[in-house]
């Protein structure tokens, strides 16, 4: 396996849990300082506003861990775009850049619909038009994180200070998330660590790019540690990066974050080995 196709490797931070039974609410800032200690890649922030568990708010966790970190990458994985305006997700993504010296990963999607439409109803969004919302936001957000006019609210509007707009990571399994992942970002993100389904899910991308006459983004995966330890989720990470995954984030097994992690960077040793 040549460098290049090696993954990076991310891991969860302690703000939730997909297991409503229990939910992982730990030390954020703990956790971002074992990880960068462990060499690990990226740490992720996870965001709704009425989940199905609780959950800390996104961008005051990743803020807290740009403080105490310098090099490890800050994901929001992934953002429910649709439920704030876009001038609002934009002043934040800037004030995070900012604080973190430009060390932000945007990942972006229109919702789990295991959590419901609390989200929905509380933000006062219709759930029927979340695609739309969501579609018209990141047509938006380049210029408004940048700090360029923008005139799409009745009259121009100039967020600053301006920031480099980070990487966008387009979460979805459906065609239409998909195609939004061509037209938009630089990675597409799948939440379905089958390899079989993922190959699947790569194959329409490069469709998709090929039809719009777009670059194929890079792929990232969300997928789990193996309780049999470091030996076989190196075996399963090696699968999903011979398949074209290119950003690997390890979700939590529990409430022993700092094993997780030791975990992870362990996997992410072995995989730069071979």
């Amino acid at each position: 396996m040549s460098t290049l196709s090696v993954p990076e490797i991310g891991v969860f931070l302690p703000t939730s849990t997909p297991d409503p039974e229990r939910p992982i609410i730990g030390d954020v800032v703990a956790a971002a300082r074992t990880a960068e200690r462990l060499g690990l890649d990226s740490v992720w922030a996870t965001d709704q506003l009425v989940a199905s568990a609780p959950i800390l708010e996104g961008a005051v966790v990743l803020a807290a861990a740009a403080a105490v970190t310098e090099r490890v990458r800050l994901g929001w994985g992934v953002l429910i775009l649709a439920l704030r305006p876009a001038p609002l997700v934009a002043k934040q993504v800037a004030a995070l850049q900012h604080v973190s010296g430009n060390r932000l990963v945007l990942g972006v999607g229109t919702g789990n619909p295991a959590h419901g439409d609390g989200s929905w109803r509380a933000a006062g969004v219709p759930v029927g038009e979340r695609a739309a919302r969501t579609d018209a936001a990141l047509e938006l957000l380049p210029d408004l994180i940048a700090g360029k006019p923008v005139d799409a609210y009745g009259a121009p509007i100039t967020l600053a200070p301006g920031a480099p707009m980070p990487p966008l990571v387009v979460a979805g399994e459906v065609r239409a998330a998909r195609r939004r992942a061509v037209r938009f970002g630089a990675e597409w993100l799948s939440l379905r660590p089958e390899l079989g389904a993922l190959e699947q899910g790569i194959a329409e991308l490069r469709t998709l790019a090929a039809e719009l006459g777009l670059a194929v983004p890079a792929v990232a995966l969300v997928a789990p540690l193996s309780p049999d330890g470091p030996d076989v989720t190196t075996e399963q990470a090696a699968a999903f990066a011979a398949a074209g995954v290119r950003r690997l984030i390890l979700s939590p097994t529990g409430p022993d974050t700092e094993a997780d992690y030791a975990h992870a960077a362990e996997v992410r040793t072995r995989l730069r080995a071979r």
